[in-house]
């Protein structure tokens, strides 16, 4: 958890944008920035983003909807949006717990990701929802 990235306070209430700002995002974020990983799967590992989680109730889209684009891909089941105008990705709910959304870090106003340091990464390729039951 991380309440000031690189001396920047990471605010209760934190304001995200995608680049060109079309896409405006107001998310909550009382603990800071959560659990911040990167993925390997086919599409994060492309991507080369850094996400946080947060509950679906704290992310709110304040401009833009329009704008959102959805991807899906494989199950179907994580649901990736990006800004149809610049293309960044924005925020996805995730594949592995669909109570949550994975921020990307780096639309978070005033916050380079980079000063997160060493990020884990999460084995996306080996995907616990891709293995039989045993």
């Amino acid at each position: 958890m991380s309440r000031t990235v690189g001396g920047v306070p990471v605010q209760p209430v934190h304001m995200a944008s995608c680049h060109c700002g079309a896409v405006r995002l107001e998310v909550e974020l009382p603990d800071g920035i959560v659990e911040p990983r990167r993925c390997d799967c086919s599409l994060c590992r492309r991507k080369g983003t850094i996400v946080a989680s947060v509950p679906l109730e704290r992310l709110r889209v304040v401009a833009g909807q329009d704008q959102l684009r959805l991807y899906q891909f494989n199950t179907m089941t994580a649901r990736h949006w990006f800004c149809g105008t610049c293309g960044i990705h924005t925020h996805h709910q995730r594949r592995s717990d669909p109570n949550e959304y994975g921020l990307n870090v780096g639309c978070l106003e005033g916050i380079n990701p980079f000063d997160l340091g060493d990020i884990p990464t999460s084995d996306g390729v080996n995907h616990p929802s891709d293995r039989e039951p045993a």
